[in-house]
């Protein structure tokens, strides 16, 4: 094959693994490591070696460097200020530990040397978020526990990546011929350098975008040179100290105060996908299954040691005196797949440390693979089974994300939170958020279809989504992305302004139309116009027809029922709603004038009923259109998971 259609096909692999992965709610790596063996050593359609010559090593080098520099562009220091004390734990103490007991156990138990002992170690700090989140999600895990490993994944992604290339500095300089004090003088001083390399690359560029020196069309072009340039300087002074200063550059950039930190962040994302799959799938083609077939026991051991004994005792030890119970103790320290990065990292080092001598340091990229195909295939299968055991699986109700900040949304938010369902508002404009704060309505600022957003929300909290800004493509684009997330009878959407579209465009580009077909400018200007978002309750004395008859203009959005399943309204004409059921509807505010006269035919209805019905249980509402000795605002900025109120 020609190096042009060895693009081509590492392209189209990479690209439908992650695409299947995606739509199967699948960890990718699986897919791509399936992907890479069976065209190269299955199938021996692909020999990366052949094809790419010398030239293989340096594109993969530069990848890594790539993928590095995202790790460092994701940890934002910031998170560590809210994350609870275990994720701290499991970072700052977690993490070098790991690197300690797997270091050990690959030199006296696996039989490496301890350069690439303690290579393999750091990299086996890493967990991968890209690997655990779809798991998290499969298995809908109660908050704490699952937050614990989501956050631990992420931040532990870069710090697992500079201990590996830590440790690969040492083994370069210790390799070396030079006194010892010759070669830690040199290791500290290409540290040293790298560092200076990273902070004064990312300082520049960082004063450079904020002068307004680099044209927007010329940002990521630039980024990319800059990445390149940090990574190879260093290699001068020090074998592959460039890693340590591309990682030490991300960092710099990623907690800086850039407003266009989100467009960086979105081309991070699109370029690691590629570099990630591409890499991926030519460390996997270049596999010896002789190799692994060739392991000895005392590798396997390594193997079940670093799964059985290094990972749980890690954990256990750096939560004490956390208040855990034992159950999510166990859980936290048994799931712990590693990813995409340690492969990477595995692959790119255990060549590199050959090359200059080491030998067992072949072992380190089949070691990678089979900790990575193990830890995926046995933690994803054993963490369901071990969250029914231990009772981690989440019970709460589930909630709605609402996409888009305004007035109306505040409202359809404020309403929807006083029955006890989570609500998270989310918008990547900050001044539409500003109406919101002081609410008590969790927000999120940020663009929803990012990496960035996959990473921060919790998407397993909630069941359903609307997508109601002013832009109806936006929405519709919403829809089709989040519909094999929720399911395509779980998302909403504003119908089209001036009711273009239809049918066919609701068809078409997925996400239904809610509220009798209520578009922005209808719902804006029903607020403006003094409307409000109301909950009434239906009994066998007030029923639907009832409702309909007192308010013949409301525009029902969903119902409640007394089991707390939603229902919401698709198409008018053919809605009804029954006996203990909670309308959520938007009404207008002038039905306040006639409560009293509702009050009274309510009071024959329940004279005529008999004493079954309960005085005052008919109509609860959120803007007091129900409770006919009140007139104030009602409503109740209940926070996610709270028990609904009393009604009636």
């Amino acid at each position: 094959m020609t190096p042009v259609l060895v693009f081509c096909l590492i392209a189209a692999l990479g690209i439908g693994a992650q695409w299947l992965a995606w739509r199967w709610k699948v960890p990718a790596i699986v897919l791509l490591l399936l992907s890479g063996v069976l065209i190269g050593p299955v199938t021996g359609v692909l020999d990366p070696r052949s094809v790419f010559g010398e030239l293989l090593e340096p594109l993969i080098a530069v990848a890594v460097a790539m993928i590095l520099f995202e790790g460092g562009l994701t940890l934002n220091l910031t998170r560590l200020k809210g994350a609870e004390l275990a994720v701290k734990r499991l970072v700052f103490f977690g993490g070098p530990l790991v690197w300690l007991l797997a270091t050990l156990s690959g030199h006296y138990i696996g039989g490496l040397t301890w350069a690439s002992a303690s290579v393999l170690g750091g990299i086996l700090i890493v967990t991968g978020p890209t690997v655990i989140i779809p798991l998290l999600r499969q298995a809908s895990l109660k908050r704490r526990p699952g937050e614990i490993l989501r956050w631990e994944a992420i931040l532990n992604d870069p710090v697992g990546a500079l201990a590996a290339v830590l440790a690969f500095e040492l083994a370069i300089v210790l390799n070396s011929s030079h006194s010892l004090s010759m070669t830690l003088g040199h290791m500290a001083l290409g540290i040293a350098v790298a560092s200076a390399v990273g902070l004064a690359t990312a300082w520049g560029l960082i004063r450079a975008i904020k002068g307004g020196h680099i044209p927007e069309f010329l940002k990521v072009p630039v980024i990319i040179f800059f990445v390149m340039a940090t990574y190879a300087l260093p290699n001068a002074l020090l074998h592959e100290s460039g890693l340590l200063a591309v990682t030490v550059m991300g960092v710099v950039i990623g907690n800086s105060s850039l407003s266009s930190l989100d467009e960086i962040r979105r081309f991070k994302e699109n370029i690691t996908v590629l570099l990630v799959s591409g890499v991926f799938i030519l460390l996997a083609a270049q596999v010896d299954l002789g190799t692994l077939a060739t392991l000895t026991t005392r590798e396997i051991l390594f193997v079940a040691v670093v799964l059985l004994l290094v990972r749980p005792l890690a954990v256990f030890i750096s939560l004490i005196k956390v208040d855990l119970p034992f159950g999510e103790k166990l859980m936290v320290g048994w799931i712990g797949p590693r990813g995409v990065v340690a492969v990477a990292i595995a692959g790119l080092f255990g060549a590199r440390l050959v090359d200059i001598g080491i030998e067992d340091a072949a072992l380190l990229s089949p070691l990678a693979f089979a900790i990575v195909a193990v830890t995926v295939l046995l933690h994803g299968f054993s963490l369901q089974p071990l969250a029914r055991r231990f009772n981690l699986q989440s019970t709460d109700t589930k909630g709605l994300l609402i996409i888009g900040a305004n007035p109306f949304t505040v409202a359809l938010a404020e309403a929807i939170q006083s029955t006890g369902r989570p609500v998270l508002i989310a918008d990547r404009n900050y001044n539409h958020l500003r109406q919101v704060r002081g609410r008590d309505i969790p927000t999120y600022y940020g663009e929803v279809l990012t990496e960035e957003a996959e990473l921060t929300l919790e998407f397993s909290r909630f069941d359903s989504m609307v997508a109601l800004t002013d832009n109806d493509d936006y929405n519709a684009l919403l829809c089709m992305h989040y519909a094999p997330e929720f399911g395509h009878h779980q998302v909403y959407r504003f119908a089209p302004g001036g009711g273009a579209g239809g049918d066919h465009l609701e068809q078409t580009l997925g996400g239904r139309f809610f509220a009798k077909e209520l578009d922005f400018e209808q719902a804006t200007n029903y607020i403006r116009e003094g409307w409000c978002v109301r909950l009434t309750r239906l009994s066998e004395s007030y029923s639907f027809e009832d409702y309909r008859r007192d308010n013949p203009d409301a525009r029902v959005i969903s119902t409640y029922n007394e089991d707390g399943e939603v229902r919401v309204m698709h198409k008018d004409e053919s809605f009804d709603a029954g006996d203990g059921e909670t309308l959520l509807a938007l009404v207008p505010d002038d039905t306040h004038q006639d409560k009293a006269e509702r009050h009274a035919r309510r009071q024959e209805q329940q004279s005529a009923a008999g004493a079954g019905a309960e005085s005052g249980s008919t109509d609860v509402s959120v803007d007091d259109g129900a409770h006919d000795d009140d007139d104030g605002d009602s409503r109740d900025n209940t926070t996610p998971g709270r028990e609904p109120p009393e009604q009636g």
